[in-house]
């Protein structure tokens, strides 16, 4: 959902609610500035959005020899 900050300001506790389901942005002049969200999101959501972002051939040890080289 997007909303002007005018609208935020006149119904901020409606839209706290609403936070809660869905997030809320927030624009002003015509541009995103905010994000209302819930700080609750579940975290099995946030990871099933990186599902597939990772190499299938990727590992730990890997991960690990790359980030320690780059030092």
């Amino acid at each position: 959902m997007s909303i002007t900050a005018t609208e935020l300001k006149q119904n901020l506790g409606k839209y706290l609610l609403l936070s809660a389901n869905e997030d809320i942005y927030i624009t002003k002049n015509g541009k995103v500035v905010a994000k209302l969200t819930n700080p609750n999101q579940s975290r099995v959501d946030t990871a099933k959005s990186l599902f597939g972002i990772l190499p299938e051939d990727a590992s730990l040890e890997d991960a690990k020899a790359e980030r320690l080289n780059e030092k």
